[in-house]
């Protein structure tokens, strides 16, 4: 490996750790049926919170709640996920390393 390739190398190594930092600190939210599930997760793809509106809970109907909060989970994790890739994908470049470009 030469030097250059090295520093390149350490230069990406110093970009991502900022930008998983970065990602750490950002939010996003997603809810369903009307507000009565709310999920918030970070950019690192971790769940910070789930909110279940009281008028949500139904004990005749646990499997409507189940599904809300599934749904609204994913839709979470889904918008985390392409917050993560647009802040990542500028990260490499003008980077030329050989197997990462």
């Amino acid at each position: 490996m030469s030097l250059s390739m090295l520093k390149q190398a350490l230069e990406l190594k110093s970009k991502m750790a900022k930008a998983q930092k970065e990602l750490g600190k950002m939010r996003v939210e997603a809810e369903t049926g009307k507000g009565a599930v709310r999920v918030t997760a970070t950019g690192t793809q971790k769940l910070v919170s789930i909110e279940i509106s009281p008028e949500a809970i139904n004990p005749a109907k646990p499997k409507q709640l189940e599904s809300l909060v599934l749904k609204a989970v994913n839709e979470a994790l889904d918008k985390s996920n392409k917050l993560s890739q647009e802040h990542l994908k500028n990260l490499t470049s003008g980077l030329n390393i050989p197997g990462l470009t």
